[in-house]
């Protein structure tokens, strides 16, 4: 749990409803979601000793709790972009939602909102006919997909 980390506009953020296990803190909760779902693993690695992984970690730095709701915490996280493969919607959601959740010291976890960088989004190519096409391949006119 970094709560003096300032994130970056080249940080994707993502906030998550967490239910600790009973005895687990928020904070560490938080920093356990961060870990699990960037660079964090409870298995030991021979890698590790190659490269520092600082640069590329995820960092909870925010903790709120949600009003009416017992033992449910907001943990807002930021994952460097360098963690990322550019134009891949599919390696960014796997990389941040991919693994945690099965993850022992949380009772429930909810990814809530996320906040994708423009330069990051960009390299995303879309649907390879169009937008049009997809609306009229799903019959969805007039809202989001």
């Amino acid at each position: 749990y970094t709560p003096d980390y300032e994130t970056k506009d080249t940080d994707i953020l993502a906030a998550f409803r967490v239910t600790p296990q009973p005895g687990v803190p928020p904070e560490e909760a938080g920093a356990a979601v961060a870990a699990e779902s960037s660079t964090g693993t409870w298995t030991t690695v021979w890698t590790d000793g190659l490269t520092s992984l600082d640069r590329y970690k995820g960092r909870c730095y925010h903790i709120e709790t949600v009003v009416g709701e017992e033992n449910q915490y907001i943990a807002y996280v930021a994952y460097p972009l360098d963690l990322f493969e550019e134009g891949s919607v599919t390696n960014m959601f796997t990389s941040i939602v991919g693994n945690v959740f099965g993850f022992k010291a949380l009772r429930a976890l909810r990814l809530e909102d996320l906040r994708i960088p423009t330069s990051y989004s960009k390299t995303f190519q879309g649907p390879p006919h169009g937008i049009q096409v997809e609306r009229d391949k799903l019959n969805k006119y007039g809202r989001p997909l």
